[in-house]
């Protein structure tokens, strides 16, 4: 069955969420698409359910997570994926973020990480960079951003991983990985937003391909030093919500 819709594409040229997508085709075809269900939030990074032919929910902003659960819940054959973006998941949506991860629910969290508001042009949002000069903050925030997988770390996600939207095969891998995990599965993909806050060069300079390890999800904390380091940095089993109930 083929894997594209005829729905255009209305993305910004270059936008990192093409890489995206393309990863993600390649891992559903090694799936299976009938084995697949994808939720989406309000975004950007939403858009990409209307490109992938796969049975999808539309959900609102900063809710896919619990209408993710629910589809999960009512039939625990299906691989769930939930499309978020920084803003739904890390403002709007936080709260269903950490008890989903706390309940162990076994869904996959695919956050596109540009670190704005980019549907609506360039607000700034909890994971933007202290100083970031946007619709809402043009002479630049004054919080100092969040580092999601240490949320996730503390929130008890039993899958965190982290990888760059350029890297479409590394990406694809690691999705499929996800997927694969039975219980709550996070992943932060850093993903450029040429039209509001272009990081390519920025991310090209800085990514590398690390070993598992948990300390380095405190290596990078979204400011101007040191390397950022992509890969699964945790794994466990557990029972999942699915299985307690």
């Amino acid at each position: 069955m083929k894997i594209e819709t005829n729905y255009p594409n209305t993305w910004c040229p270059g936008c990192g969420n093409f890489a995206i997508l393309e990863a993600m085709k390649k891992a559903i075809q090694e799936i299976g698409q009938e084995k697949v269900v994808l939720v989406a939030d309000i975004g950007c990074n939403s858009k990409i359910v209307d490109y992938l032919n796969v049975s999808s929910l539309g959900s609102l902003h900063g809710r896919p997570i619990p209408s993710a659960s629910g589809i999960k819940i009512a039939n625990p054959e299906l691989k769930v994926v939930v499309f978020t973006g920084d803003g739904g998941s890390l403002n709007e949506g936080i709260s269903h973020l950490i008890h989903a991860a706390k309940k162990n629910t076994d869904i996959t969290v695919i956050m596109h990480n540009n670190r704005l508001f980019a549907l609506t042009t360039g607000q700034y949002t909890a994971s933007s960079p202290k100083g970031f000069k946007g619709k809402s903050t043009p002479d630049g925030s004054i919080e100092e951003p969040l580092n999601t997988l240490e949320l996730m770390m503390a929130a008890k996600a039993s899958f965190i991983g982290r990888t760059y939207s350029s890297k479409i095969d590394y990406t694809k891998k690691m999705i499929i990985e996800a997927i694969n995990h039975k219980g709550f599965s996070f992943i932060e993909v850093l993903q450029p937003c040429p039209s509001f806050f272009n990081t390519f060069q920025f991310y090209n300079e800085k990514v590398y391909e690390a070993d598992a390890n948990e300390k380095l999800i405190k290596e990078w904390n979204y400011d101007e030093k040191g390397r950022i380091p992509l890969g699964v940095f945790h794994k466990e089993e557990r029972p999942t919500y699915e299985d307690e109930i």
